[in-house]
């Protein structure tokens, strides 16, 4: 029987990008064992991105569109993504160009083989990638560096879109945060539960802020909170039950 892994794409206002976007995802292919399926979240978008993705679902088989009312940032989207998926595993997909969906089978692969329970694609590991905007880049990198002392773990990319999960993670994931800060809440979480993480290497097609790009610095301030907050604050969470060997 295949194995389902699902795409969770949070969308707001990404009407010049969804379409290509999701036709890529769609054209995937993942080999004979494995199949896939999008989840798709209108966030309250204020642009044609509803309608766009209404209208792509009634021609991509492998497509589910969900939206909500009004924003609420892009952690209420993913929640309500995670809990729509049906997959045996599931990745973050952002809804602009800025990711290839050519590469789920290799952030896949430590997973399928048993030896991963999440896996990080990584901007600053290799790959090609356009040139970062110098300010998102050391602020990235402070981000993941507190991120890295708090969780310990030896990250280089806390803040990249690409993270892959086994369902037995996304089920204790239990996300609260609205916003940008669900990167490091995830990251928190995954660390907590002791999941054995992988980070590979991944390309990047960035953006700026004239091509729709929507971090602002501010993000950063409530990156910091939420560092702090689930690593320190948030309660307990369930360990992660080891699978069998060589078992995904």
């Amino acid at each position: 029987m295949k194995k389902l892994l699902t795409a969770v794409v949070p969308v707001y206002n990404e009407s010049a990008t969804l379409e290509a976007c999701l036709r890529r995802v769609a054209a995937v292919d993942l080999g004979p064992d494995l199949d896939i399926e999008i989840v798709a979240v209108d966030d309250g978008s204020k642009d044609d991105s509803l309608a766009i993705l209404r209208r792509l679902e009634a021609q991509l088989p492998r497509l589910r569109v969900l939206a909500h009312a009004k924003n609420a940032g892009k952690g209420a989207a993913l929640k309500t993504g995670f809990a729509a998926a049906r997959g045996d595993f599931a990745i973050i997909q952002d809804a602009d160009l800025e990711y290839d969906p050519r590469e789920y089978g290799s952030l896949l692969a430590p997973i399928l083989d048993g030896r991963a329970d999440v896996v990080f694609g990584s901007r600053f590991l290799g790959g090609t990638h356009r040139v970062h905007l110098f300010a998102h880049y050391l602020g990235n990198r402070f981000l993941t560096t507190v991120s890295n002392f708090f969780t310990n773990l030896n990250l280089s990319d806390m803040e990249t879109c690409y993270k892959v999960f086994r369902r037995e993670v996304l089920e204790r994931l239990d996300l609260k945060s609205r916003s940008f800060a669900v990167e490091p809440e995830i990251t928190a979480k995954v660390a907590r539960m002791g999941a054995r993480v992988y980070e590979l290497p991944i390309s990047y097609s960035g953006r700026d802020f004239s091509e729709g790009k929507k971090i602002h610095w501010t993000d950063g301030f409530e990156a910091l909170w939420a560092i702090v907050r689930f690593n320190l604050f948030s309660g307990k969470i369930r360990r992660l039950d080891r699978p069998s060997p060589g078992a995904p």
